[in-house]
């Protein structure tokens, strides 16, 4: 999850902030973060799903 995060997530929010949301290209920009943004959300979430099977399996 931390990996997803910082590979992903924190440089689509460093673009994200970089750009003038009244400009021409912030629409495009918040476009394609969003899309990006949330596949990988659904990654980590994933992720985190499948660390909490095995450490549940790792009790038993």
């Amino acid at each position: 999850n931390l990996i997803v995060t910082m590979i992903f997530n924190v440089p689509l929010n460093n673009a994200l902030a970089a750009v003038d949301p009244e400009s021409a290209n912030g629409a495009a920009v918040w476009t394609t973060y969003l899309r990006d943004w949330v596949m990988w959300n659904h990654v980590r979430t994933i992720t985190a799903i499948a660390a909490l099977a095995c450490f549940i399996i790792a009790l038993r």
